[in-house]
């Protein structure tokens, strides 16, 4: 794999996603240095990639449960 400053945010958003399965705000944010996500995801999206959104309960630092979108590949055939 390349370096990711070699990379450009899209391939490295999906890059992660290949990886990990999934990516969230703070996930682009901390591994991607990528502040504008969905941005980068609707760019994604325009090139053809299949990507999907669901809104995800997480607990943030203080233990307060908060609803974040989790981007992760789809099949192309809404499922």
């Amino acid at each position: 794999m390349m370096q990711h400053s070699n990379l450009t945010q899209n391939q490295r958003i999906l890059d992660y996603m290949e990886r990990y399965g999934s990516i969230t705000q703070l996930e682009a944010l901390n591994a991607c240095s990528v502040m504008r996500l969905a941005s980068r995801i609707s760019d994604l999206r325009r090139k053809g990639h299949p990507i999907e959104g669901q809104m995800v309960k997480v607990t943030n630092k203080y233990g307060e449960t908060c609803r974040v979108k989790r981007y992760y590949m789809g099949s192309g055939s809404g499922g």
